[in-house]
């Protein structure tokens, strides 16, 4: 393992057993640093009542955020050629303020962002989180290769709390993350997952739970023979919902353990959806969620376009 310590960018830079490149940002690095530097089955979850607008289960110790911001977010063009996607704006302010925003709600005040594509300009606009009365701290992915691996940049951050994790382009209902401790805080569990049901089984990623709503399965991007043998198998049935991974999960972190041991898909990628089947395989009951009301994923010019119309508030 290699380690390089830049003063400018407050940074320390880590190349591991030959893989992906990394590069943590630290929070204590001088502030001025950064301007210098640039229907579900029998119950549903998560729709209790919520007491207080930054509340915690009591039985869930400590609660840290992790959002992935790294990529350029491709699919918007022009738009992402001086800016990182989670900070293009909506109603006035950047996506990733939003998202801060809403889990600042739920009583996290913790937050790691791993960045990369134009970092500084996340870097720059956070800082160290003051402002917004929170921590925040940053790790750089150097190497774009899949979301499987990124969450390792927080792992020293994480130390042995449990953490929200979240794409930094997923806009929903600020208490969509409060529902998810509460659902999180119903039994022992490793994970927990969060989607979004269609009646299109051709979408996306599929995830197969059972009567408890616990993780069962998870398919990534089936092809349509694939999704031919899912129904003769009997996993996708007539007249049952679809359920989509709709990008925000919370984790123990028992997680690094199977992200260690990721290796690439064939796209060449590492993939979280892979761990997540590890942690399956390996006896670890994940909770499923699925979000009600508003979800966006922010991922093109025109869903953006849709967002600054609404004007209903995010």
């Amino acid at each position: 393992m290699t380690l390089l310590w830049s003063l400018c960018s407050g940074s320390v830079r880590v190349r591991a057993n030959g893989n992906s490149t990394f590069e943590t940002v630290s929070d204590r690095a001088p502030s001025f640093l950064f301007g210098l530097c640039g229907a579900l089955p029998r119950r549903r979850y998560g729709l209790k009542k919520i007491e207080s607008r930054r509340s915690t289960p009591k039985n869930i110790r400590t609660v840290k955020a992790v959002i992935l911001a790294a990529g350029k977010g491709t699919r918007m063009k022009e738009l992402t050629d001086a800016l990182p996607k989670p900070m293009l704006r909506v109603q006035g302010k950047p996506i990733l303020e939003h998202i801060i925003d809403g889990l600042i709600t739920a009583g996290i005040t913790e937050i790691f962002l791993i960045t990369g594509h134009q970092a500084e300009a996340i870097e720059s606009y956070f800082g160290d989180g003051n402002r917004w009365g929170v921590r925040i701290a940053y790790g750089r992915q150097l190497v774009q290769d899949g979301t499987g691996k990124a969450p390792e940049l927080a792992r020293d951050f994480v130390g042995s709390d449990t953490f929200l994790l979240t794409y930094g382009d997923i806009l929903v209902k600020p208490e969509t993350y409060q529902q998810m401790l509460r659902r999180f805080s119903d039994g022992h569990f490793s994970a927990l997952v969060t989607v979004t049901g269609s009646e299109d089984v051709a979408k996306g990623g599929l995830n197969f739970f059972d009567a408890d709503f616990c993780l069962t399965r998870l398919v990534e991007k089936p092809s349509a023979s694939r999704i031919e043998e899912l129904r003769k198998e009997g996993w996708l049935k007539q007249g049952q919902p679809a359920w989509y991974n709709a990008g925000i999960y919370i984790f123990r972190p028992a997680l690094f353990e199977f992200t260690g041991r990721l290796q690439k898909s064939p796209r060449g990628e590492y993939e979280l959806t892979d761990a997540l089947n590890a942690l399956v395989e390996a006896g670890h009951r994940i909770a499923g969620m699925q979000i009600e009301g508003r979800w966006v994923d922010v991922r093109d010019p025109e869903v953006l376009a849709a967002l600054e119309r609404n004007q209903a508030p995010l």
